[in-house]
């Protein structure tokens, strides 16, 4: 019994640093004094890439349209104690572009990461195919939610966290040696670029 605690004791660090590395944890730090823009990311994917990028070290502007909405999304971040702020940016206004990249080089001195994650619409298929109705954002339309699960391998629709990783591992030096590739987070969903 004594040889079995002291074989625990022994390798209880090696297997903390196995649950670390296999949850993540051990990724921080990963993206360390980096400085990430990331746009639309008060909610949503944005909100979780944003989050994701901090929590792996980077400083992190996020933006949004709406000012309650950029208050909401750094206090739930800098809650965390994480490193980040945010202003007001629609990104269809190349005034508000202009502030929201100043405030990242007056705030960090640059900006190693641009995720560009404003959108109009969540359409699944050929562009030429989309309707007005979809454009008008469809989404919450639950006939249309389940025929775009039929059409996934996993048969579900994806959390925002699920995207916010590979974001991360792209942006690391992890993924040094990758590019002008294309990857699709789409749950097994049939995709053509």
């Amino acid at each position: 019994m004594q040889q079995a605690r002291l074989l625990l004791n022994c390798c209880a660090p090696a297997w903390e640093s196995v649950r670390k590395a296999s949850s993540g944890m051990a990724r921080r730090g990963s993206l360390a004094n980096k400085v990430a823009l990331v746009t639309a990311s008060t909610d949503g994917i944005g909100f979780a890439i944003a989050g994701r990028l901090a929590r792996d070290g980077a400083h992190v502007v996020v933006s949004s349209r709406k000012q309650q909405n950029v208050d909401r999304a750094v206090a739930a971040l800098q809650g965390e104690g994480l490193s980040v702020v945010g202003i007001v940016c629609h990104v269809g206004k190349a005034e508000d572009r202009e502030r929201l990249v100043a405030t990242a080089v007056n705030l960090h001195g640059g900006i190693d990461i641009l995720v560009s994650n404003a959108a109009v619409n969540p359409f699944f298929g050929n562009i030429m195919d989309a309707t007005e109705e979809m454009w008008d954002k469809l989404w919450m339309d639950k006939e249309r939610e389940e025929s775009i699960k039929e059409t996934m391998q996993i048969t579900r629709i994806g959390k925002p966290d699920e995207c916010a990783g590979i974001v991360s591992f792209l942006c690391s030096e992890d993924a040094s040696y990758i590019t002008g590739e294309t990857v699709v987070v789409g749950g097994g969903t049939p995709s053509r670029l």
